[in-house]
């Protein structure tokens, strides 16, 4: 009796160090470029990236997200798992970080927003990036009306924006606080009206905004979309998983829900027609809790997709909810930086 209870012992302590160990983390990239101004932090160097892939390729398994969520959809996670995801869709996810990520082979997941492929326009915060917090003069001020309601902001000194102002600024990040009547204020105070806003509010304010400072300019080709043959080539091989990522990159959260029900399908049927294949995994776009809610999870689970992931950071284990997926963002550190930030995310030796 004593031996059989040891023998259960031992058999319950083992199902719980694979508990514990059997872990993964998601990473959550933007862009592979060098911006001279980039307020949100969202990319990472070519230089950087390389760097990153030589230290991840030292990790047990590397997974695209589609074959992450097939593993927990079986019950089982290879232990210290690595998926690479970006999103958005940036065309340097395949003029930069492709090349680098067949060089090392790491696979990786690229989640789209369907409404920009193609598009001659701008992801909205980079317009709005390029109005705000590029040197020239804009008019002193600037008043929007939007959906009944006026605003309005006084730029003072700083409409003028010299090329030494902006060299002093541009390393500016968006969550720092902003001078009152500066181009940073000027830029967050626009970021959080139109980050909530409908697509054709939201269209609204930037024709406004492009009108008010005279700008005509297409897509500058540092900050451009993917187009349609792009996405094609950017699947092409099976390294790269192509995941959806909305039609206009809402926030889901504040759309009704038969608005959020035509961004998710939609997306869904515009990256299959350009593909041939099913789509089977989605990206909350902004992906925090308060993005997205119980009624986007169900949406996405009745369109037919296996995993969503959100921006919250934490580690992947076998109990973790596939459609709230957490991720790390990573920062445009060097390699050395990096193999510290695994630690610390694992919590455990490397």
């Amino acid at each position: 009796m004593r031996v059989r209870g040891v023998g259960r012992l031992r058999r319950a302590l083992q199902r719980i160090k694979r508990r514990v160990s059997d872990r993964a983390l998601i990473l959550m990239y933007h862009r592979v470029a060098e911006p001279g101004c980039d307020p949100w932090e969202l990319a990472v160097t070519p230089e950087h990236f390389r760097q990153h892939l030589e230290v991840l390729r030292k990790y047990d398994r590397m997974m695209r997200n589609d074959q992450l969520a097939a593993s927990l959809e079986r019950g089982k996670l290879p232990n210290r798992a690595v998926v690479v995801t970006f999103d958005d869709g940036y065309a340097d996810n395949l003029l930069s970080a492709k090349p680098l990520l067949e060089k090392y082979d790491v696979p990786a997941t690229v989640f789209i927003a369907t409404g920009y492929v193609g598009n001659e326009r701008e992801f909205w915060w980079d317009e709005l990036e390029r109005v705000c917090l590029q040197p020239g003069k804009l008019p002193g001020m600037l008043r929007l009306n939007v959906n009944g309601k006026a605003y309005e902001w006084n730029l003072h000194a700083a409409s003028e924006y010299s090329e030494s102002a902006y060299q002093d600024n541009r390393r500016w990040k968006a969550w720092e606080a902003g001078a009152a009547g500066s181009r940073q204020l000027l830029f967050r105070s626009l970021w959080e009206l139109m980050h909530p806003l409908a697509e054709r509010e939201r269209r609204q304010v930037r024709d406004d905004l492009l009108s008010w400072a005279g700008d005509s300019a297409p897509a500058r080709s540092t900050h451009r979309p993917l187009v349609s043959d792009e996405v094609l080539k950017l699947a092409e091989g099976g390294l790269v998983e192509v995941g959806c990522h909305t039609v206009t990159h809402p926030k889901l959260a504040a759309l009704p829900s038969a608005v959020q029900r035509e961004e998710i399908y939609q997306s869904k049927a515009r990256l299959e027609e350009i593909l041939g294949r099913d789509v089977l995994t989605f990206a909350y776009p902004y992906g925090r809790r308060s993005d997205y809610t119980d009624e986007t999870i169900a949406i996405i689970r009745e369109a037919g997709f296996k995993s969503a992931c959100s921006t919250t950071g934490g580690i992947v284990d076998r109990r973790v909810n596939r459609f709230e997926l957490p991720r790390y963002g990573v920062p445009n550190v060097d390699g050395d930086a990096l193999s510290s930030l695994l630690r610390d995310w694992f919590g455990q030796e490397s």
